[in-house]
């Protein structure tokens, strides 16, 4: 672990860091949108929200884990622009992309993109101190809970003065969900950095009512996974496992249960994600990484980037929890490798690839950089990592 530490760290800050800096666009503000596979940055394309929120989150993070200034003002660069874009001074909330010199392109609202707003500005603020982004976070906070949910729980997708429409955004797979597992863990993550940051007491018992929605609704004991897409009676719409969201939902609800301090969801919720680690590492985790995910039966033996960085912090998460279970420490360190080896685009001027089949071969069609591909996931497992003391 001391050795797979160091190598993380280095690939931290020599590869992901120096990458994303890279990007920062100093003409109209945060970061371009766009590299394709041929390494080629499209200084035009559009600025997904969501893109430069976890830009902002990274940086931020970074900063409180490597104590580099440099770090901080990456992240003030993507403070400044998400306050000055990003947020629709009209009708509330954050847009969904932004052309690139900051002008609206879409601007569907959607609960998932609030939620990353949140999680990107408490972290901006725990780094920072600067009250003006944890006001905002608690602005849009009010904004969820006021408009975008129900008596049932989380709505998804709204038009730009927040009336509902069709959740194309979050919705695959030949379906159209009305509520989604991803959505839900995300407001939660968001939620548990907000808590965090500020002990608000209300944020706190929604932390807690998530719990229980995971625990009663999304979470099936009889297939030990997590349904996915629902309807607005949280009926399954599909027969689908997603691999990576599992591992990633595991370790996520740890981390809240244990910020929450609340024995009762300790209880609760422990043996839920300790059931989600122990299926994905005897079904998905095979060849030294993780299948995407299984539809009907079927699996999708793609590598996806972003599942393999959540699987190194899910299995050493599961580790942590049982420390008998030392299969799990090796399946991390054995992914770690399989990152290097196929996932890291050795490539001057690139990161990871977004895509491989089951050989490692990279899916030359898949960007480097694009509204979804982003430090998030595999920066967030390099910090993690390097935090934990295993």
């Amino acid at each position: 672990m001391k050795k797979m530490k160091e190598e993380i760290r280095e690939h931290l800050q020599q590869s992901i860091i120096p990458f994303w800096k890279s990007l920062r666009d100093d003409t109209y503000g945060g970061y371009y949108g766009y590299m394709g596979y041929d390494r080629v940055v499209d200084e035009c394309a559009a600025k997904g929200c969501i893109l430069n929120s976890r830009i902002l989150w990274f940086f931020a993070n970074a900063y409180l884990t490597l104590g580099d200034e440099s770090l901080l003002s990456e992240a003030e660069h993507g403070f400044a622009f998400m306050k000055k874009y990003c947020l629709d001074r009209e009708y509330g909330g954050v847009f969904w992309s932004l052309n690139y010199d900051g002008t609206p392109d879409d601007t569907t609202k959607h609960t998932y993109n609030q939620a990353f707003s949140i999680y990107a500005l408490s972290s901006y603020y725990d780094a920072s101190k600067d009250e003006e982004s944890i006001r905002i976070a608690e602005e849009l906070y009010g904004l969820i809970e006021e408009k975008c949910r129900d008596e049932g729980g989380y709505l998804e997708a709204f038009d730009r003065e927040f009336s509902p429409m069709e959740n194309d955004k979050l919705s695959e797979n030949g379906v159209t969900a009305d509520r989604t597992m991803n959505t839900l863990l995300h407001v939660f993550e968001a939620y548990t950095e907000f808590y965090r940051v500020t002990g608000k007491e209300e944020v706190k018992e929604r932390l807690k009512w998530m719990m229980d929605m995971i625990a009663e609704k999304i979470y099936n004991p009889e297939l030990h996974r997590q349904e996915v897409f629902f309807d607005a009676a949280y009926n399954p719409l599909i027969d689908l496992h997603s691999y990576g969201h599992d591992i990633e939902t595991a370790w996520l609800v740890d981390r809240g249960v244990k910020i929450v301090g609340d024995p009762e969801y300790e209880a609760k919720m422990t043996p839920i994600t300790k059931d989600l680690t122990r299926q994905i590492y005897e079904t998905a985790y095979n060849r030294h990484s993780l299948a995407n995910e299984c539809e009907r039966g079927v699996v999708d033996t793609d590598r996806v980037w972003w599942v393999q960085a959540e699987a190194v912090v899910g299995f050493l998460n599961g580790y942590e929890k049982d420390a008998s279970r030392t299969e799990y420490l090796e399946a991390a360190r054995e992914i770690w490798q399989y990152i290097k080896t196929y996932l890291v685009d050795t490539r001057e001027g690139s990161e990871w690839y977004w895509l491989l089949d089951e050989d490692g071969v990279p899916y030359e069609n898949k960007p480097i950089v694009e509204p979804w591909k982003c430090p998030y996931h595999n920066g967030r497992m390099c910090m993690e990592v390097i935090r934990r003391d295993i």
